[in-house]
């Protein structure tokens, strides 16, 4: 087969994105390898069951080490039949004593399908998930260390409440954390199957009279287990789950990217990515520093999302199966080696996340102690208020129009001082300093930080 330099390849995947862990299992190269494991596992396993000599299983076991993936597509090239080119390759270089096993009673989604779960199952549980345990590490770092550093909430894109920086993050902190432990769930949870052309285990009874046991005996090989009913193919419904949830990952990051480069707004300014000496912003504008590691996440999610929707059209195929799937399918792992290359960046760019405290306590108090308001207006139902909400918003008013702080409108209204006598100190003191209206927000911070500690095994602390 011709190589080819990587910079004429098509897809991005090939010469900007790729992955070489995420290689190892889901290149062409890893597909061959992982099938060749499968019909190795099926010569082991017609071993131990007094068909086939061990003689031929040492053969079997040498040769799948040897073939390349080169000599299969030249096979299949010449016969126009993926699997069974596999299978050829292997026949051509054993004994006539051994040929006879190799793929008895076997299917080509039996190979097919079984080797896809332990590939989808190993990347997942080797390369995704402590990818994303880095990246989880990371902003429970910030989220511990910020967890008292106020900030101003937004909703609409506009000032709210204050909340602390460590709060915002730990939201990231419980998404993320969620999709870790279902990613490991799913990934587990994908099976194999051995059941032969429509799923009846027609080839392996002729041979056994427990031709289940047989399949699981195959399967356990790879460290999968049977899917309870199949046809020729395996249900569709766990890999659909699996990749279901890599791209609801996927929009984790995209949202806690969104967050982080709008805080980076020249305007907002309370967060920076690190700039390296050399780094250039723009190819015109030299005093631009860009975020461009938050955009490139949102980018690579707009990529990612609606492949979905290939692999729920991916879930229907005609009676016991049909060819409807096979192309689009070869085009799963590509999903899982964005989101890996996104969590890698994410990880290196939180890292090195700088935090503007003086920006964020600016920008709370920008509105001159307007987020006060709502504290107010609480207060003011508290003590028998007939219209609370809407006497402090007419006091919001009056401070915007007469650029004054709010405090000092609240202060000089004569219809307040009835109620400014009956409130706590404390409350008082809120009026005066909003930043301490925080609620528990640092509390919560902290509490969610280490309960994910706990759960991914992060570190060993009290339980909270």
């Amino acid at each position: 087969m011709k190589t080819r330099d990587i910079f004429d390849s098509l897809s991005p995947i090939d010469y900007r994105y790729w992955h070489e862990e995420v290689s190892k299992y889901l290149s062409e190269n890893a597909n061959i390898r992982y099938q060749f494991l499968m019909e190795l596992a099926l010569v082991r396993a017609l071993h131990r069951r007094g068909i086939c000599p061990e003689a031929a299983v040492k053969e079997v076991e040498a040769v799948c080490g040897q073939v390349t993936t080169e000599e299969v597509y030249e096979e299949e090239d010449r016969i126009r039949h993926n699997i069974r080119a596999l299978v050829n390759c292997i026949r051509d270089k054993v004994s006539d004593a051994a040929k006879p096993y190799v793929h008895m009673t076997a299917t080509s989604y039996d190979i097919i399908d079984s080797a896809n779960a332990a590939r989808y199952k190993n990347v997942i549980e080797k390369v995704l998930i402590p990818s994303l345990t880095k990246l989880e590490e990371s902003l429970i770092d910030i989220t511990l260390r910020e967890a008292e550093t106020v900030q101003i909430g937004r909703t609409h894109g506009q000032h709210a409440v204050p909340i602390t920086f460590g709060f915002a993050l730990a939201e990231y902190v419980s998404r993320l954390g969620g999709s870790i432990k279902a990613l490991g769930v799913f990934a587990k949870e994908l099976p194999g199957k051995f059941s032969g052309a429509v799923g009846a285990y027609n080839a392996s009874s002729l041979f056994f009279d427990d031709p289940e046991c047989f399949e699981a005996e195959v399967l356990a090989e790879l460290g999968l287990t049977p899917a309870e009913y199949s046809t020729q193919i395996v249900p569709p419904e766990a890999l659909t789950r699996l990749l279901c949830e890599v791209t609801i990952t996927a929009g984790i990051l995209a949202n806690l990217s969104d967050d982080m480069r709008h805080l980076q707004r020249t305007e907002i300014g309370e967060v920076g990515e690190k700039f390296k000496a050399d780094q250039v912003g723009s190819s015109t504008m030299p005093q631009k520093r860009n975020p461009i590691n938050f955009e490139n996440a949102k980018s690579l999610w707009k990529t990612v999302m609606p492949r979905i929707i290939t692999v729920f059209m991916d879930q229907i195929s005609e009676h016991q199966r049909d060819l409807t799937n096979s192309a689009s399918a070869r085009t799963y792992g590509e999903v899982v080696a964005y989101v890996v290359k996104t969590a890698e960046r994410l990880t290196e760019t939180t890292n090195n996340l700088v935090v503007d405290h003086k920006k964020m306590l600016w920008n709370l108090e920008m509105t001159k102690g307007q987020i006060a308001a709502e504290p107010l207006q609480l207060i003011l139902s508290a003590l028998g208020h007939p219209d609370a909400h809407e006497k402090a918003r007419t006091l919001t008013l009056q401070a915007e129009r007469e650029a004054r702080p709010f405090e000092e409108i609240v202060v000089g209204d004569a219809e307040m001082q009835t109620y400014l006598q009956k409130i706590t100190p404390y409350q008082r003191q809120i009026l005066s300093n909003p930043s301490l209206y925080t609620g528990i927000a640092a509390k919560r911070a902290k509490e969610v930080a280490k309960r994910w500690q706990q759960k991914l095994n992060l570190q060993t602390g009290e339980e909270d």
